[in-house]
């Protein structure tokens, strides 16, 4: 608990109080007490296959249970099997009594908003289409409850290296809750129709043993599921090796590649750009150099200004890098990222000269993200500049060199959430000049802004 700060622990300790205060109810209760331990259990060997070796979850048994029992009793469905799951990261003690508190809460939520809406008599009487609209209720309260409390646990985190539950801190009050219910709405939605299924089977004739038949293609979605996160994961390795390959390559950069992915994000974001575009703009930013492994390393490490020979060298890089990353199909638009990075508003840039709308809005991004970055790092031609002087070098840029909209994009994202850029390497000694160009990359110096 030493590593949790004070106001997370008093949080955490308030949502387990409320939790407790949920199960009060029980002991004058009619509890079923063997539908109870069947849920409690099925749901605690579903976490620990699910969690361990799938990284799923098993919402299905958490709403069958709301639809099936009592609120208070509903509410211990999922304590045994989170307070008994597997945790790696620490502190173990205070992710297992914050998940078993905010998933009691939850359920509770929902259990109450199923019972006042008459969805118990609908279910035992298999009422149909009647039995959805609590059903649907019930499982927009569960979603709730978690929105709230997760964003709460981002909101009083502020900043915070990072939360005891893997999000990270740092995040600004007013954007903690942002997205959080209506991205969990669509799959604990479709948890939300297994999970009457399952309670439906439960009272019919047929008894608990049909109501797992439901399951079963429930585990198959999240095996495919699965798969899909271990595809990603391959894929995020291999953007890794690509960019730690640059890096040694090409040292005076080195972190470039993650902040320019960075400030793309944020450019993005800004941008109102959904979550998949964001991701894409994440990848193009950190593969934007990936060229450069078909470089000299002597180009890119030249200290003296470089010769007319050398610099068409260094401009065949996005082409190089173009070829390298057509064949990942996941990659989307960031492949024309990498080829049009260096591209500018007026026509001048290269590989192919385009201008204004013929450039793709990922690479006007990317520039953008790469000129700032460059600007804000240290390299062997350049010193960093403040963020100050950096925003106004690509305001006066802004329409000729750069897409006056990204830069306006990136300036807000900067005035909210500020910039911290780490020197890329130590190799200037006091005194050096500073570089008065807007791109920063070795390729680009002495082009000159427009």
């Amino acid at each position: 608990m030493e590593a949790v700060p004070a106001r997370v622990r008093a949080y955490v300790a308030c949502v387990a109080l409320s939790a407790l205060t949920c199960l009060l109810p029980l002991p004058g209760t009619h509890t079923p007490w063997p539908a109870v331990a069947l849920l409690a259990a099925l749901y605690a060997g579903g976490e620990h296959v699910l969690r361990k070796r799938l990284g799923g979850t098993f919402y299905p048994v958490l709403l069958a249970g709301a639809f099936l029992l009592p609120p208070a009793a509903a509410a211990l469905v999922p304590l045994p099997g989170a307070l008994l799951s597997h945790v790696e990261q620490r502190p173990q003690a205070v992710r297992r009594v914050w998940r078993a508190a905010e998933l009691a809460l939850a359920v509770w939520g929902a259990g109450c908003v199923h019972w006042v809406l008459g969805g118990r008599d609908a279910v035992a009487g298999c009422e149909f289409p009647y039995a959805l609209l609590p059903c649907a209720a019930a499982v927009l309260a569960f979603c709730t409850v978690l929105a709230l409390l997760d964003g709460g646990i981002l909101a009083v985190a502020v900043g915070a290296p990072r939360t005891p539950f893997g999000q990270r801190g740092r995040v600004p009050v007013r954007r903690a809750w942002r997205g959080l219910l209506a991205r969990s709405l669509a799959p604990i939605g479709v948890h939300g129709l297994a999970g009457l299924m399952m309670a439906v089977l439960w009272r019919s004739p047929y008894g608990p043993v049909a109501a797992l038949l439901v399951l079963l293609p429930m585990c198959v979605s999240w095996w495919v599921f699965a798969q899909y996160h271990r595809e990603r994961a391959a894929h995020q390795a291999t953007i890794r090796a690509l960019v730690q390959a640059v890096d040694i390559k090409d040292g005076y950069t080195r972190g470039h590649s993650e902040r320019v992915g960075q400030a793309s994000v944020m450019i993005a974001r800004e941008l109102g750009m959904d979550d998949e575009r964001v991701e894409v703009l994440r990848f193009a930013g950190i593969l934007h150099d990936v060229g450069k492994l078909g470089v000299p390393t002597r180009l890119l490490r030249k200290d003296g200004p470089l010769t007319p020979e050398e610099r068409r060298i260094i401009e065949l890089h996005p082409e190089y890098g173009h070829e390298m990353v057509r064949g990942i199909s996941f990659l989307g638009e960031a492949r024309a990222a990498i080829l049009h990075h260096h591209e500018r508003i007026d026509g001048s840039g290269y590989p192919y000269g385009l201008a204004g709308g013929q450039i793709p809005e990922s690479a006007r991004v990317v520039a953008v993200a790469d000129a700032f970055d460059a600007m804000t790092s240290t390299r062997s031609y350049s010193r960093a500049r403040p963020v100050g002087a950096a925003v106004e070098e690509l305001r006066r840029c802004a329409g000729r060199q750069f897409d006056a909209g990204v830069v306006d994009a990136l300036v807000r994202a900067l005035g909210r959430e500020g910039w911290h850029p780490a020197v890329t390497a130590d190799v200037c000694q006091p005194g050096a000049p500073a570089s008065g160009r807007p791109t920063g990359d070795r390729e680009s110096v002495g082009r000159g802004a427009p």
